[in-house]
C-alpha cells in the first residue's frame, strides 16, 4: 500500500512538471425538496436524500450516456409530449422513458421487453398494441407512448398517486398493492421494496433534475453537436407488402433507411391477412446530409453556446 502511495504521489508531481492538473470530483449539492408530478417531495429525511444523491451521482458521471440521453431527449420529447398530454398524463412521465430505455428505441432488456417505454409482450397487448413477427408496435413511438398511458390511467384509478403509478410501472400493480396493505404506508418512498424499484423511484426524480438543467452538472453541448431534424412523409398501407426491399427502393430509400423510421416492421414482408392500415414514415432525402439550420432545439437549457 506504502509503494501504491508513493506512486501516486510521484505521478501527480510529474503531471504538475509537465503542466498536467487534476480536475477536482465534485459531490453535487442535494437539493432540500423535489417535485414530480405536482407532487412536492421532502429530501430532508436522511434516506431519501442518500438515495436521491446515489442517483445524481450515477447521472452526472455517468457521461457517456448522458450526454447521449440528453440529444435522443431533444428528438423523441416532441413526440412523446403531446402524447402524454392528450392522454391526461403529466408531462413527468416523458422521464419515466428516459430511465426505462436510454431512449434507444431498438433496446430489448433480458426478459424481452422493448421499446422506448420497455413494453413486455402480453402488458403491450393488453394496453391494445399489436405484436407478432411481422409488426410489432412496442417499438413504434407514438403508439406505444399511448399503451403506456393506458396503463398509467389504470394504475393512476387505483393509486390516485402518481409515484405510485410509476413504482407499479416498475414492480407491476400486484406487488406494489400487496406491499401497501402489508407496511400501512401510503407512499411509494415509504415502501420497503426490492432494490431495482427502490432505486426506480429516485432514478426518475433525478433523471427528471438533470434533463431539467443538465448546465448545473457540468454538461456543455454547442448546438451543432444535435442530431437535425429529419422530415417524412407518410405512406398509407392496406394490403400486402411481398417485399420491404423492393418497396423501400420504389420510394427512394433503402431498406435500412426504412427501418431507421419504421423499427416497429419485424419482417421482410408484411401478410396483412386483416387489410389493417398501417402508416409507413418514408424519410425525405433532402435531409439526409447534415445541415445545422434544421437542428431544432427542444429545451434551450441543454445547450451551452
Amino acid at each position: 500500500m506504502l509503494k501504491k502511495f508513493s506512486l501516486l504521489l510521484i505521478l501527480c508531481g510529474c503531471f504538475s512538471q509537465i503542466g498536467y492538473s487534476i480536475e477536482p470530483i465534485i459531490s453535487f449539492p442535494i437539493p432540500l425538496k423535489t417535485e414530480f408530478a405536482g407532487q412536492s417531495i421532502s429530501l430532508e429525511r436522511y434516506d431519501m436524500r442518500e438515495r436521491f444523491d446515489r442517483e445524481q451521482t450515477i447521472i452526472a458521471y455517468n457521461h457517456a450516456q448522458s450526454l447521449i440521453i440528453i440529444k435522443r431527449a431533444n428528438r423523441y420529447f416532441p413526440i412523446i409530449e403531446p402524447v402524454l398530454k392528450e392522454n391526461g398524463i403529466p408531462d413527468d412521465f416523458k422521464y419515466l422513458a428516459v430511465i426505462e430505455s436510454n431512449l434507444d428505441l431498438k433496446v430489448t432488456s433480458p426478459v424481452q421487453a422493448v421499446g422506448l417505454w420497455q413494453l413486455m409482450p402480453k402488458t403491450a397487448q393488453q394496453f391494445g398494441l399489436e405484436v407478432n413477427d411481422e409488426v410489432d408496435e412496442r417499438y413504434h413511438i407514438e403508439k406505444s407512448t399511448a399503451a403506456a398511458c393506458r396503463y398509467f390511467k389504470s394504475a393512476y384509478a387505483k393509486y390516485k398517486n402518481w409515484l405510485l403509478v410509476a413504482a407499479s410501472y416498475n414492480a407491476g400493480m400486484g406487488r406494489i398493492s400487496q406491499e401497501k396493505e402489508n407496511q400501512q404506508v401510503e407512499e411509494a418512498f415509504d415502501l420497503y421494496l426490492n432494490p431495482e424499484t427502490s432505486r426506480y423511484i429516485f432514478r426518475l426524480l433525478t433523471m427528471k433534475q438533470f434533463l431539467e438543467n443538465p448546465k448545473v452538472f457540468g454538461y456543455q453541448i454547442d448546438r451543432n453537436q444535435f442530431y437535425q431534424t429529419i422530415g417524412t412523409k407518410d405512406v398509407i398501407i392496406k394490403g400486402a407488402i411481398a417485399d420491404w426491399t423492393v418497396w423501400a427502393a420504389q420510394n427512394g430509400i433503402s431498406y435500412a433507411q426504412l427501418k431507421d423510421f419504421n423499427f416497429w416492421l419485424r419482417d421482410r414482408q408484411l401478410t396483412n391477412k386483416n387489410n389493417t392500415e398501417y402508416v409507413i414514415k418514408v424519410p425525405d432525402k433532402v435531409d439526409f446530409k447534415f445541415d445545422n439550420t434544421k437542428i431544432k432545439i427542444h429545451n434551450p437549457m441543454w445547450v451551452t453556446f
